[in-house]
C-alpha cells in the first residue's frame, strides 16, 4: 500500500480534521499550520495573521480507497471556497481556503477543478481557494488534535463546527468509515 499526503485549509481546522478523519481510505487528518516561514509556527503566533501561515489539515490517505480527487471535492463541500481569508467569523488570513501542493500533479488538479467549478457556475461565486506550493508543514498543539470530536459540546463547536458536520456526514454517508 502507497500513502499519500495532501494539505488543505479551510478555515478553522477543527471542522475540516474532524470531516476527514470519517472517510474510508483516511489514514490520519492531522491539525497544523503551512504556508509562512516563521519557524516553530504555533497557535499563539499565527492568530496574528502576520506570519502568513494558515490554519491547515495534513490528510494521509491510501490512493486505492479514495483519490485525491475525491478528496479534494469533499474539501469544496466542507468549507465556503468563495470567501476570501475567512469562513464565517473566522477571519484572517490564517482562515482562507488554499491547497498547499505537495507535488506538480496535485497542482494540476488542484487548478483544474477550480477551473471547472468557476467555468460552470458550480457555486454562487468565484471560487477563491488559493493554489501554492507546500512550504514546511508544524503540527498543531496537541489539545488542538480530535478537539471537535472530544469537546462536540463546547460553545464554537456545537454552534459552528456541529451543523457543518452533520451536513457533511449526511451528504456523504457512503463514504464514512
Amino acid at each position: 500500500m502507497t500513502e499519500q499526503n495532501m494539505i488543505i485549509g479551510g478555515g478553522c481546522f477543527w471542522c475540516v480534521e474532524a470531516a476527514f478523519n470519517q472517510i474510508k481510505g483516511v489514514k490520519s487528518a492531522i491539525s497544523g499550520y503551512c504556508g509562512g516561514d516563521e519557524k516553530d509556527a504555533n497557535y499563539d503566533t499565527i492568530c496574528s495573521g502576520n506570519t502568513e501561515h494558515v490554519e491547515v489539515v495534513k490528510i494521509t490517505f491510501d490512493p486505492e480507497q479514495v483519490s485525491y480527487e475525491r478528496l479534494l471535492m469533499l474539501f469544496f463541500s466542507v468549507h465556503d471556497a468563495t470567501q476570501l481569508n475567512r469562513q464565517g467569523n473566522d477571519i484572517g488570513t490564517q482562515y482562507r481556503s488554499v491547497i498547499f501542493y505537495l507535488d506538480e500533479s496535485q497542482q494540476k488538479i488542484a487548478e483544474k477543478m477550480i477551473e471547472t467549478f468557476n467555468r460552470e457556475n458550480i457555486f454562487d461565486q468565484k471560487v477563491v481557494t488559493s493554489i501554492e506550493k507546500a512550504k514546511q508543514f508544524y503540527i498543531a498543539e496537541d489539545y488542538h488534535q480530535g478537539y471537535y470530536l472530544k469537546n462536540p459540546n463546547k460553545g464554537y463547536c456545537a454552534a459552528v463546527i456541529a451543523p457543518k458536520f452533520q451536513k457533511f456526514k449526511a451528504q456523504h454517508s457512503e463514504l464514512l468509515k
